[in-house]
Parts: C-alpha cells; structure tokens; sequence
C-alpha cells in the first residue's frame, strides 16, 4: 500500500513537496490517489491526505464517512490533515516517513488516537520509512540554494 503512495507522490506540482496519499477500501482496491498541490493551488488545504479524501468520499461511504477504508501516505500526517482523517471515518491509516517537526499520528502530536475523539484509527507508521525519507531530502536538496556553511 506504501508503494502507491509512493507512486502518488509522483502526482505532486512540481514546487510541491512530494507526498502521497492513496485510499483503499476494505478489499484493498483504490478509492482515490493524491499527490501534494498546495504550492501549485495555492491553497493551504490541497495536502495528499486531503485531496484523497475529497475524491474517495465522492465514490465510497454515505457521503463523508470512508468507514473500513485505509489511508497509506508517504510522511506522517499534519494536524490538519489527522483531524480530517478523524472526520472521515478512516479506519486505519498506514505511513512511511515520521514528521518529527509537524506530525499529528506520534511524533509531535497523536492526534488521531487522542481518548477524547469518538473515532481513532488504527496507526502504523515507518513503512518503507528509508525509500518515503528520501523523497523529501531529493526535494529539498534541489530547492533549498546551498550556503557556504552547508559544504
């Protein structure tokens, strides 16, 4: 499941950074696919996890509930993007890279188990956590300009 998240990411905008967010349904067929476009749009909102979420629940569910359904991405989600996993009903959510400066499922924060939440997903991050990392260090090793204190 990791590796079409993998090939999702391939669907970020090109100034975007690469994550990817596929959506399975309970037989492991795919519901929708997203790549990160918030750059591209312009819109804060238009993270992989988000965008997945809007074009699976068109298809699947009772019209915003994507009960049964996995969520595989290549980096830990935000808090936004966990709170909207809540929301939706995901019912396990598999990622490879943890986000130790915003990650929402473990490492900063652990919103989508919170005890307080009527709804908590299943979690299982580090998947293929070495291939998804890499992603991001090709992405900003292109983007970010090398100053002399980096050599």
């Amino acid at each position: 499941m990791i590796a079409a998240a993998l090939e999702a990411a391939a669907l970020s905008g090109p100034t975007d950074v690469p994550v990817g967010a596929v959506i399975f349904d309970s037989s492991g067929s795919i519901l929708a696919r997203a790549g990160n476009l918030r750059e591209s749009t312009g819109d804060p909102t238009a993270h992989a996890e988000i965008l997945a979420i809007r074009a699976a629940v068109k298809i699947h569910g009772d019209g915003w509930r994507l009960e049964n359904t996995t969520l595989a991405v290549t980096l830990e989600p935000c808090t936004m993007c966990a709170g909207a996993i809540v929301n939706a009903r995901i019912g396990r959510i598999l990622f490879g890279a943890w986000e130790p400066k915003t990650g929402a499922v473990g490492s900063l924060w652990d919103v989508v188990r919170d005890r307080r939440l009527t709804h908590r997903p299943e979690v299982r991050g580090g998947i293929r956590e070495h291939q998804c990392a890499a992603l991001l260090t090709e992405f900003f090793a292109a983007h970010r300009p090398r100053t002399a204190d980096s050599d």
